[in-house]
């Protein structure tokens, strides 16, 4: 039952980073219609000074709050970028990245609990070729699950670590074509809070960050 409970609880969480919103930034009559004023913009992109310019989206031409960037998959703009998920067909952003590493952890869980499964499957025959005849199927489902267990394991180890440095994917391998990142230092990141602080803030935060205000709160003094 609780194997079930697993298998469906990784469904669920599946849909949900599928279909959720990563973090569209939204333009000024969409905010218009969904909330009657420009609150949110307001809110999420806070007026910065001159040395930290916003900048303009050359796509959808939206004034881009820091470390968002447009997908051209999604052709939207994301707030908190992580990457493009091919298998969720979605963004993994601001508003969805906490349920993907969810369902990271849960589906690891599951494909470990399956190698189990199959190891136990196995039986002892008297000759090699008597056991491939036993237990073949076991063996390719055995190898199957563990190619897809280590990794499931590698992504989720990998997010964990940039989750704990408050970073991302995209600044990560993108660090130095990123505008508010080639100022600072090969190791220095403008919005590390310290793991706790980050890992916390991570799990445990609801609401969006403006993140301008931690970038100079920083020091950074960007161009």
């Amino acid at each position: 039952m609780l194997f079930l409970f697993l298998v469906l609880l990784s469904v669920l969480l599946y849909f949900v980073v599928s279909l959720s919103d990563p973090g569209f930034v939204r333009t000024d009559a969409e905010v218009e219609v969904t909330m009657g004023s420009c609150e949110e913009l307001q809110e999420m992109i806070p007026h910065l000074s001159a040395a930290l310019r916003q900048r303009r989206c050359g796509y959808c031409l939206l004034l881009q709050p820091m470390r968002a960037k447009h997908c051209q998959r999604c052709r939207r703009c994301v707030r908190r970028y992580d990457h493009h998920c091919p298998w969720m067909e979605n963004c993994v952003g601001e508003r969805n990245h906490r349920s993907f590493v969810f369902f990271l952890a849960v589906q690891l869980v599951v494909l470990v609990w399956g190698l189990q499964v199959a190891w136990s499957g196995f039986s002892a025959t008297a000759t090699w070729e008597a056991w491939l005849r036993h237990n073949g199927f076991l063996l390719a489902a055995f190898c199957v699950v563990g190619v897809f267990s280590v990794v499931v394991l590698l992504l989720l180890g990998s997010h964990l670590y940039l989750v704990s440095l408050n970073s991302t994917t995209w600044e990560f391998m993108s660090r130095h074509r990123i505008s508010y990142l080639k100022q600072c230092g090969a190791d220095e990141n403008p919005f590390d809070r310290g793991t706790l602080r980050n890992l916390r803030a991570f799990f445990c935060s609801a609401h969006a960050v403006a993140w301008e205000r931690l970038y100079t709160a920083g020091g950074t003094d960007p161009v």
